[in-house]
């Protein structure tokens, strides 16, 4: 077989060729943040300053950084995410693979009677007369002896075995491009099992820093309580000597029950949240409860948080990074419909062996081959092509706009984040002031009520407004420290450690593309 080598520069000019529009990053404007300043001694700051990855480490509970530590390497969600990226990338192995020749080898043996009635019956084998009659070779030269049987050919065996390869030209880059589709994919699903790590990071502890203010509230509560009983004892003392009333007796009874009605209560929202923790590790409901019911205080946050720079928002935030990788696998479908509009050559070709008698397999006369292209042109397809290619360039559309929308969400999660962590510890600072000024409210009323200066009343009002300014107090407290989690989780922190090594799921995550 010769082969005219003037055709080659041609067939690698045209296998250079892709279709469709090239793939760009979206330009993004990014509006600088400001910071809120610090307002006291006291008070947490956001700083323009890099961004630690293991940001749970910033609240100086080991306990927390245990539980976050295991939920990266237990949560069922990033195992399933981790399970997506395994698919995507064996389905990006699948489309590589269409870029290369495939190459067969097979193997037959047969066994065969052909009908004298059939094809070999053109030849002049046929057991009717009218028939050798029509084809006119009955007889004559070239034409096959009609045996005994019925049959222009005796039964038969047939050895075979070879090989035979395929090759379609990527002429107008249909099959780059769906790789290329293919890999961004991939990217998109890697992206989603690092937005998967941060997710599964801040409600950990998002649920550890509820779980302790919980308890915190349990201990107020209990406290109260206790109090409660010694002023109903008091109380009681007081009245039998006549210097309380009846009233005063059972509005102590009643302050007394409300605080012990509010402990029920209390208790079930620990026990959810513990059990919230357990789900995030991949533990069974209470598998936790011996390790999180000792009551520990809420982690305050850290004087100074890093939040970085607004420019490198949309490299760090996984679903900016994910939203990114769909557009690009959208723009690349683009040139795969579009390649389908033009002719598909394939080159192919065969080489066997193939005897009658088993010990003739080995014979040089025993060889067979074809080989020769194939082309495919759409003539008519009732509009289906030039559909696909709307279809693809209006989620291509979609996909552009979804990716804005994710960007604009993205800095209004980390504004309000911002404005939510500063307003609350002022919130928190008022209300330590108001807990404070409830505790010298009730002990003014508790030693007047004491000294008969004034009725049960006085002590009951400053009672239940030291209460509840010291449920609020622990509310706040726990608030800023959560709005400290909901920042860095707005911010893309906590899946890019060292840029590189978590075994969460059973893949390592890595710093992904840049």
């Amino acid at each position: 077989m010769r082969i005219d080598y003037r055709w080659i520069p041609f067939v690698v000019f045209l296998s250079a060729c892709t279709m469709g529009p090239n793939f760009e990053h979206p330009a993004l404007q990014t509006p600088q943040w400001s910071p809120p300043a610090k307002t006291d001694d006291t008070s947490s700051v956001a700083v323009p300053e890099p961004i630690d990855p293991l940001w749970w480490n910033s609240f100086g509970d080991p306990l927390l950084t245990e539980l976050v530590k295991r939920a990266i390497d237990s949560n069922l969600d990033i195992k399933v995410a981790a399970a997506r990226v395994a698919e995507s990338r064996a389905q990006l192995g699948q489309a590589k693979a269409d870029e290369f020749p495939t190459l067969n080898g097979n193997a037959s043996y047969t066994r065969e009677l052909q009908s004298a009635d059939g094809v070999i019956g053109l030849l002049g084998g046929s057991g009717s007369p009218s028939a050798t009659d029509t084809n006119g070779l009955g007889g004559r030269q070239g034409g096959v002896p009609t045996q005994s049987t019925g049959s222009a050919l005796p039964p038969f065996n047939l050895f075979q075995y070879g090989f035979d390869a395929s090759w379609e030209l990527d002429l107008w880059g249909r099959v780059r491009r769906t790789a290329e589709n293919a890999s961004a994919t991939a990217d998109a699903q890697n992206e989603a099992r690092h937005d998967a790590i941060v997710s599964t990071a801040a409600e950990v502890a998002r649920d550890y820093l509820n779980l302790r203010g919980t308890q915190e509230k349990l201990r107020i509560t209990r406290e109260n309580l206790a109090f409660a009983q010694r002023t109903v004892q008091l109380t009681n003392e007081r009245a039998k000597h006549g210097l309380a009333t009846d009233l005063d007796v059972a509005n102590a009874q009643s302050q007394a029950e409300t605080n012990a009605a509010d402990i029920p209560q209390q208790e079930q929202q620990e026990a959810k949240l513990i059990n919230a923790i357990g789900v995030l590790l991949g533990e069974y409901p209470q598998a936790l409860a011996a390790q999180l019911t000792p009551a520990s205080a809420v982690p305050m946050a850290p004087p100074r948080v890093p939040i970085g720079l607004s420019s490198e928002l949309a490299r760090r935030r996984p679903d900016i990074r994910e939203a990114d990788a769909q557009l690009h696998a959208a723009t690349a479908s683009i040139g795969a419909a579009k390649a389908d509009f033009f002719p598909k050559i394939t080159l192919s070709g065969s080489v066997a062996i193939q005897a009658t008698q088993f010990t003739n397999m080995g014979s040089w006369g025993a060889r067979s081959y074809s080989a020769g292209p194939s082309l495919s042109i759409p003539i008519f397809e009732g509009g289906r092509l030039r559909a696909t290619l709307a279809l693809r360039e209006a989620q291509q559309q979609e996909a552009a706009i979804t990716y804005r929308k994710t960007v604009l969400s993205a800095f209004q999660e980390v504004d309000d984040a911002l404005t939510g962590f500063a307003s609350e510890q002022r919130r928190r600072d008022r209300l330590d002031a108001s807990v404070q000024a409830s505790r010298r409210a009730l002990d003014i009323a508790n030693k007047r009520y004491v000294r008969g200066l004034s009725n049960y009343l006085d002590v009951l009002t400053a009672q239940k407004a030291l209460l509840t300014s010291e449920q609020q107090w622990v509310d706040s407290t726990a608030t800023v420290s959560t709005n400290l989690v909901s920042l860095y989780k707005a911010l893309g922190g906590g899946w890019d450690v060292e840029g590189a090594e978590y075994a969460g799921g059973g893949v390592v995550a890595t710093a992904g593309r840049e």
